[in-house]
């Protein structure tokens, strides 16, 4: 069967709004968003140990540690749109429809914002801890240095560089979202989770659920960061920039495009 149409699309990415913002009961919507998390945290320690086990190579090559980190990354968004769980950052872009058509209240969005955000930082943080810190899968060099040096920097840039970056990343990852609902077999959704994906981690950008697995695993592990410089030098300020680049450059966006209205 072809693709999706852009509208055909579009209607599919309301209709999956939708669901998400009332079809659920909540132990499910909490269910679902802790899942979510713990799928972002298997990408994160993938891209880690592929990302970062060549140190020969990228010094030399700076590049392949980025594109190595991006080519295995996506697996988390490939487990959240086939299993249908729930993303905050993919959230941001698939309320914006039943929003803009006055099928869902900004009560119900922001409702359902902060429920999926709070459940994926539970399930970053299980998996973080239990998974990956208890096990030791990245107390050992090169490893060790990479989360350091991966937390040291999204705790040292400025919080308006990390809102810039994480408008990009969501901008990516909400594309990434809508053109697997453009596809109609497996392959085809995974493809769509791929590229985009890999192409912000590659550019090194800022996504808060991410961020939620990375910066306490580093803290685990004896980075020097509280929590407090950990929520507002980065996952708060990236929280926000995400919501713009999925809510407004992807949801509005393409609603504003291709409605039938």
């Amino acid at each position: 069967m072809p693709l999706r149409s852009p509208s055909d699309t579009l209607t599919a990415a309301h209709d999956a709004g939708l669901a998400k913002a009332t079809g659920r009961p909540l132990s499910k919507l909490v269910t679902g968003s802790i899942l979510a998390g713990a799928y972002i945290a298997l990408g994160g320690v993938l891209s880690i140990i592929i990302g970062y086990g060549f140190p020969g190579l990228s010094a030399a090559n700076p590049g392949l540690q980025r594109l190595l980190s991006g080519l295995v990354f996506p697996i988390g968004l490939m487990l959240v749109v086939a299993l249908g769980a729930d993303l905050f950052t993919g959230n941001n872009a698939l309320l914006i429809p039943p929003l803009m058509k006055r099928k869902l209240g900004a009560g119900a969005i922001l409702r359902n914002w902060c429920i999926v955000w709070a459940g994926n930082f539970v399930g970053s943080l299980l998996l973080a801890y239990f998974l990956v810190y208890l096990t030791g899968l990245t107390a050992k060099a090169p490893y060790a240095e990479a989360v350091a040096s991966i937390a040291a920097a999204k705790t040292s840039a400025s919080a308006g560089v990390v809102f810039l970056k994480a408008i990009g990343a969501n901008w990516c990852v909400c594309l990434a979202v809508w053109l697997a609902l453009s596809g109609r077999r497996l392959g085809e959704k995974l493809l769509a989770c791929e590229v985009p994906v890999m192409a912000f981690v590659a550019l090194g950008f800022e996504h808060c659920v991410a961020n939620m697995f990375f910066l306490p695993l580093a803290m685990m592990q004896g980075a020097d960061i509280s929590i407090a410089q950990m929520l507002m030098s980065n996952i708060l300020p990236a929280t926000v920039g995400n919501i713009v680049g999925g809510a407004l450059f992807v949801g509005a966006a393409q609603t504003y495009l291709h409605s039938r209205d």
